[in-house]
């Protein structure tokens, strides 16, 4: 059976990707399963560039295909940012909520037209001597004024999906994996590696 490694050490995105890859002839495994690869850092300036850089380096380690995603939110009011910096938007080694929190505060007082803002993804996949394969997608939305919530991960509990009017996080897994940036990416993935396999 073919393997596919998922290129991250984040549980939830992991968990996430598998529950919509299952039904592949495909054996995934992570991270976890190469306890010696050291992760390259993610340096890039685009979403793609930091998920290619990811997928070739494990794919190269690993000698079979790989998978990565590098994701994140861009707020309209602060030019884009967190943007690839999402994950580390208050500092190295902090958490969800400390990011959250910072946002927030960035945001305060701004009225809701304001607010506008947008999850974005790319998924690469590398397979090992071949080309790798880069698939974008997007999802609008806007920042709420306090988290809501208690599903999901990362600014899930920020993040309102305006034509539900939830945020990611009151939404059940398959809810938001319906209409979310990585759930349509990888929608997509599934296809390409439908005809890769």
């Amino acid at each position: 059976m073919n393997k596919l490694v998922l290129a991250t050490n984040n549980r939830n995105k992991a968990a996430e990707i598998i529950e919509l890859l299952q039904e592949l002839p495909v054996e995934i495994l992570t991270l976890r399963n190469y306890p010696g690869l050291v992760m390259p850092e993610e340096d890039r300036p685009t979403f793609a560039g930091n998920a290619a850089k990811k997928a070739e380096a494990v794919a190269s380690y690993s000698g079979e295909m790989a998978m990565a995603d590098d994701s994140g939110l861009e707020v309209d009011a602060l030019n884009g940012r967190p943007g690839v910096r999402s994950a580390r938007y208050a500092g190295e080694d902090k958490s969800d909520r400390d990011n959250n929190n910072l946002l927030l505060q960035e945001l305060k007082n701004l009225p809701p037209a304001k607010r506008s803002a947008c999850f974005k993804c790319a998924i690469a996949v590398a397979i090992p001597g071949d080309k790798t394969a880069i698939i974008e997608e997007s999802c609008p939305g806007q920042i709420a004024e306090k988290p809501l919530g208690e599903n999901g991960f990362g600014y899930d509990p920020l993040f309102i999906y305006e034509p539900s009017g939830l945020t990611f996080a009151q939404m059940s897994r398959a809810k938001k994996n319906k209409v979310s940036h990585r759930g349509k990416a990888l929608r997509r993935v599934k296809e390409l590696l439908k005809e890769l396999l």
